[in-house]
């Protein structure tokens, strides 16, 4: 019996033993690594300047419903030689023959459909504030993709600072030896030595640059949306993209929202101009009352028009009406500025592009081939340390120019992108 205690004991902590291991696993999960798409997805869901914007458009659907509602009616009542004390003959035969009280409703009925020039004019508000927030979404998902990219920069630096650093450490660690067994002079070693702690340097500032690279892309993803150890997932590539100005313009002249926005704008300066005149228009009041005076009741009657001599509101119909001038300006300069943008972002990308084919078409190439028969040569006593450590001076810097001309590339595909209105349309 105490054997089969024992061995039940052992199975118990075998399984234990399974299951802790398990959870420690889940805990030491690798950090989660997002897509570029899923960046902009993150983003347009969590990001607080976003969903603060969002509400705007629910604000003004709340202001629909208060401009719809109806004028309220007005109840009134007075009583007048109310006793202090009980009169001869009885206080209720009193209140009969000698007080006076009156009771009535009133109601002010809107000319002009009012109302109905309020709600659309509190609809087309919600509208331009629609079409502003997607404007919103359009400028984060650039603001993400810029900041994506530049964590992509980041870490193809660091991935160059790791390799330039192991090459330069294998080429310190032989010229030791040959310092060692006299096939070096003790300068020669010591000025290697320097130019390593220049490329462990680099290496650090690679691994800083990154890390802020994602903390200032975390903010903009929402700052809870991920976890602090996340990491990015794609790597800074160059892909050609053929397109045509003419065709992008279009496409832009049809969905920029900030070009909606300003055409909704002209017609919600219309609806204000025509809300201005209504408001102009005499509201007529109707009242009613029971009034009781000294034994003898009555009904009465009134009808009250302000007379617009004077107040007709002609200022604001007057400033409304400039107002869709005013509106109608503002749409023309977006539809120029839509058009400069695309032809801009357009042009920014053909240039970039020229640039990195500049390094593509033989430069990197040639830099790589310039290095790696310098460290030969220099390895076999073929050519001076000052001519390798040029080369390799060239090789980083060639290198880390392409890294940015690419990147630069990458940012302005995505600079025509945000200029057109969508990322999707190439």
């Amino acid at each position: 019996m105490k054997g089969k205690c024992t061995m039940f004991a052992i199975r118990k902590s075998f399984w234990m033993g399974l299951l802790a291991a398990a959870a420690f696993g889940q805990t030491a999960a690798p950090p989660t690594r997002i897509t570029l798409d899923e960046a902009i997805q993150l983003a347009t869901g969590q990001n607080h300047g976003l969903l603060a914007a969002r509400t705007t458009v629910p604000q003004n659907q709340a202001l629909e419903i208060q401009a719809n509602v109806r004028q309220n009616p007005t109840l009134f009542g007075d009583w007048q030689y109310f006793p202090l004390y009980i009169p001869e003959g009885g206080f209720f035969s009193y209140l009969h023959d000698a007080t006076q009280y009156d009771i009535g409703l009133s109601y002010t009925f809107e000319r002009g459909q009012k109302r109905q020039h309020r709600l659309q004019a509190a609809k087309d508000v919600t509208a331009v504030s629609r079409s502003t927030v997607t404007d919103n979404e359009r400028t984060l998902a650039f603001q993400v993709a810029q900041l994506f990219i530049n964590v992509q920069l980041a870490q193809s630096t660091l991935d160059l600072a790791r390799q330039d650093l192991k090459s330069f450490q294998a080429t310190v660690d032989i010229s030791e030896r040959q310092y060692k067994v006299g096939a070096m002079s003790e300068n020669d070693f010591l000025k290697l030595k320097l130019q390593l702690v220049q490329y462990q340097q680099d290496l650090e500032q690679a691994e800083l640059t990154k890390a802020q690279a994602l903390s200032d892309l975390r903010q903009q993803l929402g700052y809870e949306s991920v976890p602090a150890e996340y990491d990015i997932a794609g790597e800074l590539e160059y892909h050609p993209v053929e397109v045509k100005l003419e065709e992008l313009q279009t496409k832009a002249l049809e969905g920029r929202p900030d070009l909606r926005a300003a055409t909704q704008g002209v017609t919600s300066a219309k609806s204000q101009y025509e809300l201005a005149k209504a408001n102009g228009k005499q509201d007529v009041s109707f009242a009613g009352n029971y009034s009781h005076a000294n034994g003898f009741a009555s009904f009465n009657f009134s009808v009250s028009v302000p007379l617009p001599i004077f107040d007709r509101n002609q200022g604001n119909i007057a400033q409304t009406r400039y107002a869709i001038a005013q509106a109608r300006e503002t749409e023309r300069s977006n539809k120029g500025q839509v058009l400069t943008d695309v032809r801009d972002a357009y042009e920014g990308l053909r240039s970039s592009e020229r640039v990195v084919q500049i390094y593509r078409g033989g430069m990197l190439e040639a830099a790589r081939r310039s290095r790696e028969i310098s460290e030969y040569a220099y390895r076999r006593g073929a050519t001076a340390l000052l001519d390798f450590l040029d080369a390799e001076r060239s090789y980083r810097a060639t290198e880390l120019a392409y890294r940015q001309a690419l990147a630069g590339y990458v940012i302005a595909l995505e600079q025509l992108r945000q200029a057109v209105g969508n990322r999707s349309s190439f």
